[in-house]
């Protein structure tokens, strides 16, 4: 099981807003800043998870080649508030919402290219079967 994961950005502020935005549409919120580094997490985190939260982003120069992190949403409405929220945000649609049968015939998804081009997804895994 992975406890935390994240990625460096080119510019740390630019990105907090981007993910404050975009996270909190599932149920995310920052639970840990420091100077160079924002941690989030869920707010129904079980109790023992990481106060710091389970997804990070850190300054830095971005990876190369720029990687994929994909987020559990519980709903299909909460996938479609996610593409929403990042495209408002300032990022760029990399999958409008939908169902991506060829991964499995629920699986509903959205894919968005943060400021820095990291390809970050909101899935639900119980969508409506085609």
């Amino acid at each position: 099981m992975i406890d935390h994961t994240g990625f460096t950005v080119s510019d740390l502020a630019r990105s907090k807003d981007f993910y404050q935005q975009t996270l909190a549409t599932l149920g995310y919120r920052i639970r840990l800043e420091f100077p160079q580094a924002i941690g989030f997490g869920d707010d129904n985190a079980a109790s023992g998870d990481d106060p710091g939260g389970d997804f990070w982003i850190s300054q830095g120069p971005p990876a190369t080649p720029r990687t994929h992190i994909a987020f559990r949403a519980r709903s299909e409405a909460e996938v479609q508030a996610f593409h929403a929220a990042a495209l408002a945000a300032g990022g760029s649609d990399n999958g409008a919402p939908g169902l991506r049968p060829h991964y499995h015939p629920r699986y509903y998804a959205a894919f968005v290219l943060d400021p820095d081009g990291y390809n970050i997804e909101a899935v639900f895994h119980g969508g409506m079967a085609p």
